[in-house]
């Protein structure tokens, strides 16, 4: 009974209701949007680093190279030398190394050169089909097969480049032998194949205006000793083609980095130096990258944070002056409400669960809006980055805590007005009507 009249008197004044509860789900949605963002942002990047103590690249910003070849959310720092790569990825330090070469993209989707070994790191599996084994055999990322339609069999074209209206590499076409399992992790989002397909299709390149030239040459020797060499280079060019399609030289060949676990915590702290003083690589460590990120990162969480507390103090301070201003005019609904058999603390329990209300109403909102910002947000990340944000996912503690503190302000702000309420002066009031 207490509870539906305490409802109905916080409805009593609409506006002033309105107010409280707008200003509390605007604190609570920010906090809420902050807690999970916070939550699956530091969780997507910490297990995406899982097993990789170093990465080696070529010179430049170690954050790039880290957001780069770990993240796959900024472009490289440059190319290094394979030749030289695999001598230190051979280092009695290194317990595993996985080379990744980039260079062209599908629809906006990374193609990454590298080993079988890229998925098994990332805990992933060939659901459908099988591993890449020749050139230009992809296994492509459970995101980008349901985003995509992609099956097996399915052939395309790659685009030059990170973005994707890059030129189109119509010379040779990728074929997806398999579909990986999902895992929640980067490699979701990325098309694997191995690292000669990735020098095949830049040398081809290279060479067609030197195959042009050949060809035009050809064209003008003698008809019959063109029809013998035509069918001998038929028979080489296809003893040639199937040489390629299970190896190419990496001789002077060049990748973008190497994922590198070392058997013991030595090589994190040796390496940095070493490679920097004997080499033109550099040996970025994610762990230490991503923490700097994630205290830049920090500050603006917590000036958000600060503001979204902020507007809550603001509408405990609305509740409060709400409350006080309309127990003036409710003194003698009060006072006709002990007359009739309430007790003083019905009367203190009917203003704290009007404020209780309020918060509980302001809370609830708040923790929608919060999840629906979070779903634009996770679209447009999802776009830019390949990351998404998963708005039904709920942080307990912290989003427990942040209940008990809209409850505890709601308190705080009914107090005096509850305490008036208790002390109420029937007949005094009586008398004054």
């Amino acid at each position: 009974m207490i509870t539906k009249i305490a409802w109905k008197n916080i409805w009593f004044k609409p506006l002033n209701t309105a107010l409280s509860i707008i200003l509390l789900t605007a604190s609570v949605a920010i906090i809420t949007l902050l807690i999970l963002l916070q939550e699956q942002f530091e969780k997507k990047f910490s297990d995406n680093i899982d097993g990789i103590d170093i990465v080696l690249g070529a010179q430049g910003s170690p954050l790039q190279l880290i957001l780069s070849s770990v993240y796959q959310v900024d472009a490289p720092t440059g190319n290094i030398d394979y030749t030289e790569a695999k001598k230190w990825m051979k280092h009695p330090f290194v317990a595993s190394a996985i080379p990744l070469s980039f260079g062209d993209n599908y629809r906006g989707f990374r193609i990454v050169g590298t080993t079988p070994e890229y998925l098994t790191k990332y805990g992933s599996e060939v659901r459908n089909g099988k591993v890449f084994a020749k050139n230009f055999d992809v296994v492509a990322g459970s995101a980008i097969a349901q985003k995509l339609g992609m099956k097996v069999g399915d052939k395309f074209f790659g685009s030059h480049g990170d973005a994707e209206e890059g030129e189109v590499h119509d010379n040779q076409a990728y074929t997806i032998t398999g579909i990986a399992t999902p895992t929640g992790k980067v490699v979701d989002n990325l098309i694997l194949c191995n690292l000669q397909s990735v020098w095949a299709m830049h040398d081809h390149e290279h060479e067609e205006g030197e195959e042009a030239h050949d060809h035009e040459h050809e064209a003008v020797t003698d008809a019959h000793d063109h029809e013998h060499h035509d069918h001998d280079s038929h028979a080489e060019e296809a003893h040639d083609h199937d040489q390629a399609e299970s190896t190419i030289s990496d001789e002077g060949k060049e990748i973008t980095a190497v994922l590198v676990k070392f058997r013991s915590k030595m090589g994190i702290v040796t390496w940095p130096r070493i490679i920097a003083q004997n080499t033109k690589m550099q040996a970025a460590s994610p762990a230490i990258e991503i923490n700097r990120l994630f205290s830049l990162f920090g500050i603006g969480l917590d000036a958000l944070r600060y503001l979204a507390i902020g507007i809550m103090i603001i509408s405990g301070i609305s509740i409060f002056i709400a409350l006080f201003n309309t127990l003036k005019e409710r003194k003698y609904e009060f006072a006709l409400l002990r007359v009739n058999g309430a007790s003083r603390l019905q009367l203190l329990s009917l203003v704290l669960i009007e404020s209780l209300l309020l918060c509980v109403t302001g809370f609830v909102f708040g923790t929608i809006v919060g999840r629906v910002a979070l779903v634009f947000i996770s679209g447009s990340s999802e776009d830019e980055f390949k990351m998404s944000f998963n708005p039904l996912e709920f942080v307990w503690e912290k989003e427990g805590y942040l209940f008990l503190l809209t409850i505890f302000v709601g308190i705080l702000a009914a107090l005096i007005p509850a305490v008036k309420a208790y002390s109420l002066n029937i007949s005094k009031t009586l008398a004054n009507a």
